[in-house]
């Protein structure tokens, strides 16, 4: 159902959602974010954020569902964007920043917990994760689409089978497109790095 509406309306979505002004979100990811460092866009739709980030200076990769978008987000941006699903994506310790804006949002609630654990191990120990929800509790259809809606504590239900993972942040958003009134449930989470033992304490004995 989704992807059809991708596929049938992709010119109509990428011309309603490329010119979205996203910097105050990714100033809030990209602030965790080394120099040059590796980034994901996951479901990246348009390919707007994919552009920004690499014309920040980032190496990004770009993936979607869709075939349509696909094509449209290359033109776009001038990358090489992968055309995949989220069950598809099996990196490790990866990225140093992972990006889902408004896409983990179309995962089924059952799906959910292990896509974002493929997500988790693609991250780098110490890796930066954007994620972005209509904010809500449970599983929708609007229109053609599907929707999982996530608030703080479904999000922390579905984190808590993931120790590696901590939030960072969470707030809330309105839309930013012209006549939209969604309000946007947005994460920072961050990928724990590993403790390891000191030179000290392995000598102990």
């Amino acid at each position: 159902m989704t992807l059809h509406y991708y596929q049938n309306h992709a010119q109509d979505f990428f011309d309603g959602t490329v010119n979205v002004d996203m910097t105050s979100l990714y100033e809030a990811f990209t602030q965790h974010l080394p120099h040059g460092a590796q980034v994901l866009d996951a479901g990246c739709g348009s390919g707007r954020d994919a552009k920004a980030f690499h014309d920040m200076g980032y190496q990004v990769d770009a993936f979607d569902a869709s075939s349509a978008m696909v094509e449209l987000a290359k033109q776009h941006t001038g990358l090489p964007v992968q055309l995949m699903t989220f069950s598809e994506i099996d990196g490790k310790a990866q990225y140093d920043g992972i990006w889902c804006c408004a896409s983990l949002l179309h995962v089924p609630s059952s799906e959910l917990p292990e896509v974002m654990q493929k997500l988790a191990d693609a991250l780098k120990p110490g890796g930066v994760w954007y994620v972005s929800f209509k904010y809500g509790n449970g599983e929708r259809v609007q229109g053609e689409r599907r929707f999982t809606d996530l608030n703080e504590m479904e999000l922390q239900r579905l984190l808590n089978h993931m120790s590696e993972i901590d939030i960072f942040s969470l707030w809330i958003t309105k839309d930013n497109r012209p006549d939209r009134h969604e309000i946007w449930f947005n994460g920072i989470l961050k990928k724990k790095i590993e403790r390891q033992e000191s030179y000290q304490e392995n000598d102990k004995k």
